[in-house]
């Protein structure tokens, strides 16, 4: 009456916890795509998306996707074949445990009318699995612990995947293992299946479970009188050969029974089977139960990001599909930190103790983002930093074993937090350009107004600020390049130009006008010439210096050699120096 009540109780908890997650895949949002989109909406976007997924040529990519990414997980076995091995023990085995014997009611008993869970193959291959669980668990530890450089931050969902995996199988082992010895278990047995048996048959195939099942029986002690043994023997063939094969089958438990040997009988009277039988239970209800809340849900979602990846695209597929696999991406990180070994600015975390710099770290960050917490300013402009700091090289999104795009969600969530009117001067510094490249996928609108509101801040002619307060001025002489920027060889380059204008012909912004000078100020040749003189009122309100998109094209053609670029890149860091200093 306990193993069914809480069976069902576990895979109710366990049901609704997976169409709760899956309600969240529709109703959170973490980047731009689904902000405005109901949830009825979403759903239904996803219905047709899926329908007319699987009635295409589209439905092959997604059996090849899943069979070999999702299954044998071949990207991961492209990136490291040790992890491969430790996560086919676990994956592997856990979900043998699972569907072959946790749940074997709905499965495996259904599929053999047969099924006993101590015959074989069963008995071997659950003892087989289980030794593969904890050998992978041992082999994780081991490669978290002994790895050189950077490795994940275990937290609390790394340690209870950990210490639940390593309770259910320890427990399941240790508790075969006590049964096997147990002569109370043995009696119990005797009494259910044998028919009318009195003393004599009882001892005899006591004698036989002693001598080739590894019985300990009070009394009974080796060597048999043969006849008693064959007689045991013959019992055993009658009576409980189609439900138990030999022990020693159960590589793990057995072992584990002739370590408990020489206290079988006190562990038996102490009623230790019966103790490890609740234990390895309530572990598993509790693992089962629990699983759509923990890490272990990215067996499920991790498939799922896998396929929606491989036949989704930004631009092509729908805003609102896109929003939702962002979501589902979130639950799909396994937190192996193979993105952040691969991450180009990652080193940055050494000088800025930000965890959202590295790109494992930053998806707890976006959880509680799409969960709706109620984050401080603090807390969004960390997360902002991290964001803002990815060079968008996109090789996070190259390694990951679950197929999430890295790259597109840090792009979304980054306009997200722009939308909220979060100033970040590093929009205007180099990295923005990524963000100039993707204009076409943002609404106008959306891609301009977080640049008006930095460039308000950093304007330093009064007509051109919005709040006085905000504005950041300098002062005449307060920058001088060949004291402040000499640690440059770049530094002194201004002061060779001559004013040939190749720089400005060459430029793609200024080609962009037919009036350059009206819309951006001053042009690359005129930037030099005011940096001479030192007018940093006409160099920090010129658009040029924050419209330039860092494609080198002035610096290459000049025949001076001047580093135009490279003096651009430095005002813009000195004014972004100065903004941070006002902001903090």
């Amino acid at each position: 009456m306990f193993f069914t009540v809480s069976l069902y109780l576990s895979l109710a908890i366990f049901t609704v916890g997976l169409l709760y997650k899956a309600s969240t895949w529709f109703r959170y949002n973490v980047g731009i795509e689904g902000r405005d989109i109901s949830v009825s909406t979403r759903v239904a976007a996803a219905t047709r998306g899926i329908i007319s997924t699987l009635c295409s040529s589209k439905i092959l990519t997604l059996l090849k996707v899943f069979i070999l990414d999702g299954v044998f997980q071949a990207r991961t076995l492209r990136e490291d074949a040790f992890r491969w091995i430790i996560h086919m023990c676990i994956y592997g085995g856990f979900m043998v445990l699972l569907l072959m014997h946790a749940l074997s009611k709905f499965t495996t008993s259904i599929l053999f009318t047969d099924y006993y869970p101590t015959v074989n193959p069963f008995l071997f291959l659950r003892d087989l699995s289980a030794i593969l669980v904890i050998a992978g668990v041992a082999l994780a530890v081991y490669r978290r612990f002994a790895r050189r450089g950077w490795r994940p931050a275990t937290n609390a969902m790394d340690l209870y995947a950990m210490v639940i995996l390593a309770v259910i199988m320890i427990s399941g082992i240790v508790l075969d293992g006590a049964k096997i010895l147990s002569n109370t278990v043995f009696q119990s047995m005797v009494q259910d299946y044998l028919v009318q048996p009195d003393e004599e048959q009882v001892r005899a195939l006591s004698s036989y479970w002693v001598e080739d099942f590894g019985l300990v029986a009070p009394g009974l002690k080796e060597p048999f009188d043969p006849k008693i043994l064959q007689e045991g023997k013959t019992i055993h063939e009658m009576s409980c050969m189609q439900c138990h094969s030999r022990p020693q089958w159960a590589l793990a438990s057995y072992a584990a029974s002739r370590l408990m040997k020489p206290v079988a009988e006190e562990l038996d009277r102490a009623n230790l089977p019966s103790v490890l039988w609740h234990l390895h239970f309530l572990a598993c209800f509790l693992g089962l139960a629990y699983l759509p809340f923990s890490k272990m849900f990215h067996i499920f979602a991790g498939p799922l990001s896998l396929m929606a990846n491989a036949v989704m695209e930004r631009g092509v597929s729908a805003p609102a599909n896109l929003a939702t696999k962002q979501i589902l991406e979130l639950d799909a990180c396994v937190h192996c930190g193979a993105c952040t070994r691969r991450c180009s600015v990652a080193v940055a975390f050494k000088e800025i103790p930000n965890v959202n710099i590295l790109p494992s770290e930053k998806i707890a960050s976006l959880k509680a983002l799409a969960a709706g917490k109620n984050l401080s300013s603090r807390e969004l402009r960390t997360i902002q930093q991290g964001l803002f700091l990815c060079t968008n090289c996109n090789r996070c999104t190259m390694v990951c074993p679950v197929g999430i795009n890295l790259r597109d969600l840090w792009f979304s969530v980054r306009e997200a937090l722009l939308q909220r009117s979060l100033p970040e001067p590093l929009l205007l510094s180099p990295v923005s350009l990524y963000r100039g490249l993707m204009q076409e996928s943002l609404d106008q609108n959306q891609y301009r107004s977080p640049i008006s509101l930095v460039r308000d801040i950093f304007a330093a002619d009064g007509d051109r600020r919005t709040e006085q307060e905000m504005s950041i001025p300098f002062e005449l002489g307060e920058i001088t390049l060949l004291t402040t920027l000499n640690a440059s060889i770049q530094a002194n380059s201004f002061s060779r130009c001559y004013g040939c204008m190749t720089c400005s012909n060459a430029c793609p912004v200024a080609r962009n006008y037919n009036r350059p000078e009206e819309v951006l100020g001053l042009l690359p040749h005129q930037l030099m010439h005011a940096i001479s003189f030192r007018q940093w009122d006409l160099v920090f309100s010129s658009m040029m210096l924050w419209d330039c998109l860092g494609c080198y094209q002035c610096q290459e053609n000049c025949p001076q050699n001047v580093r135009v670029a490279d003096i651009l890149y430095e005002l813009k860091g000195l004014a972004v120096s100065r903004a941070d200093e006002k902001f903090a």
